[in-house]
């Protein structure tokens, strides 16, 4: 009982984390390039985590790890930041993070493809019941949809939901912080040239949302946040603990409307409560 209460604490500290990460996004692309906020947040993030691995010595990963590492970070430092930068360019963040309610189902998935979860079968009418509503608002047109856009979430949360999966079953072994930050290095050779490359020719018009942006995906979204949301996987079961990931946009739009002064339709509002309702179920019959 304590290891599933702590699960689920570490977990839905984990997503109020990650709830600013799409807002934080669109303002930054406003200032930055969608490589250039892929490769810098990226850097910034192996930076802290290079220092915390030093500080406190820890041991390397064995090289059987290597291939996990490589997943996470294909997943959740380069394909998930980069593709989501580039969907913001062409949608809101308040319809970007409907989308988030998909990716419970696709870390479900994985789960089972990577970590050997067996859920039972009234957990997959659930979680499935409520992507398709994620999905149907999302084909409704809300008056800011657009299909490269919505393609192009729909392609993050996939990687995503794998690199979550994948990262909290090596959790497990090596700990949540512990991977997420080798996962950073491992993905720093490619990340340093691209920032390099992408560098701004000018920063006079890049105003100060934009860097603060900037700062809360490269400390927060991109590592502070994977501390608790891998811990929580880890102990409390990667299918059960990632439906809290449903909750996510009810935090996300609330920040998207009174940060970013962004239309909130009812239709979103709806969606997002049928969606939590779901993943009640959901839990339930993990």
């Amino acid at each position: 009982m304590h290891s599933a209460g702590s699960g689920w604490g570490n977990g839905l500290l984990g997503v109020i984390i990650f709830s600013g990460s799409l807002p934080a996004t669109r303002v930054a692309v406003g200032g930055f390039s969608a490589l250039f906020l892929t490769s810098a947040r990226a850097v910034i993030a192996a930076l802290i985590g290079a220092a915390v691995l030093f500080l406190i010595r820890q041991a390397r990963p064995q090289r059987g790890d290597l291939a996990s590492l490589a997943i996470v970070s294909v997943g959740v430092v380069v394909g998930f930041p980069l593709l989501t930068a580039l969907a913001l360019q062409h949608i809101t963040s308040a319809h970007s993070i409907v989308f988030i309610g998909l990716l419970p189902l696709s870390t479900a998935v994985f789960a089972v493809l990577r970590g050997g979860e067996r859920p039972r079968p009234l957990f997959w009418l659930f979680a499935v019941l409520g992507s398709a509503t994620v999905a149907g608002f999302a084909l409704s047109g809300d008056g800011s949809a657009s299909l490269s856009g919505d393609l192009l979430m729909v392609a993050a949360i996939v990687l995503c939901g794998l690199g979550y999966a994948e990262g909290a079953a090596l959790s497990r072994r090596l700990g949540g912080w512990q991977v997420i930050s080798w996962a950073l290095l491992l993905a720093l050779p490619l990340m340093v040239p691209l920032a390099l490359l992408t560098w701004p020719s000018s920063w006079n018009g890049v105003g100060a949302p934009a860097w603060i942006g900037l700062a809360y995906v490269s400390v927060f979204s991109m590592f502070v946040g994977f501390i608790f949301w891998y811990r929580g996987l880890a102990i409390g079961g990667i299918a059960r603990v990632g439906q809290l990931q449903q909750l996510q946009p009810f935090f996300g739009l609330a920040l998207a409307g009174f940060l970013l002064h962004e239309p909130v339709a009812r239709s979103m509002i709806a969606a997002t409560a049928l969606v939590v309702v779901c993943v009640f179920f959901a839990r339930r019959y993990a």
